[in-house]
């Protein structure tokens, strides 16, 4: 297949979610056993269209063989590839609260290839654990110090809304080049940095005003 880099290429968001979409299908057909697969079998399988799958693939290359389609394994190798997680990320986890331990509690994104590598915490009672699930739990002191000698690129702020901000610039100042942001705070970064906001409320509004409009 013909794979062409997409650093310049203004790539959609909503191409990158199906195409994490995609990975998971074809996760599905291998379990199956099935080894080849058409577009029309992706999008009975992901729920959407064989022409939308195929533009999606555009924006990356040449995935399938003209006349045979695409082969399941090659094809999840070059999507993994695409969404750079063919490997593993380092990411360190901020706020030991409710939804932290939650999203500890999945091994998802273990499989997904993103690592927790480290918890960071201000509630000195928690610190004092030293670790949880066998990761190491430190104070937000230790920032600047643990993430460059972990190699943690991605860090996942959990804290209160007022902790979001300050958490954030902790974060940058460690040399951390992801940031995904599960509180409502608003928060900017300086350029170079990737910033994704995760607000439950503004899904939950597209779902009321769908669900109002049908």
């Amino acid at each position: 297949m013909v794979f062409k880099k997409v650093s310049r290429i203004k790539i959609p968001e909503a191409t990158i979610r199906r195409l994490s979409l995609y990975d998971r299908c074809l996760e599905d057909f291998l379990k199956t056993g099935k080894k080849v697969v058409s577009s029309s079998d992706i999008a009975r399988k992901c729920g959407t269209n064989p022409a939308q799958i195929r533009k999606d693939f555009a924006y990356f290359g040449e995935f399938g063989v003209r006349g045979v389609g695409y082969y399941v394994e090659n094809l999840q190798g070059d999507i993994k590839r695409a969404l750079g997680i063919d490997r593993s990320w380092n990411c360190a986890l901020v706020g030991a609260g409710n939804l932290g331990f939650a999203l500890l509690g999945t091994d998802s994104l273990a499989k997904r290839g993103f690592k927790i590598s480290a918890i960071f915490e201000q509630d000195p009672i928690l610190v004092e654990m030293g670790s949880f699930q066998d990761i190491p739990l430190f104070s937000m002191e230790e920032m600047t110090r643990v993430i460059p000698d972990f190699g943690i690129k991605i860090g996942i702020i959990a804290v209160n809304p007022e902790n979001a901000v300050k958490v954030a610039l902790r974060l940058v100042d460690a040399g951390v080049k992801g940031i995904l942001n599960f509180t409502p705070s608003t928060i900017k970064v300086p350029s170079g940095v990737i910033l994704k906001n995760v607000d439950f409320a503004i899904d939950l509004e597209g779902l009321a005003f769908q669900l109002n409009n049908q």
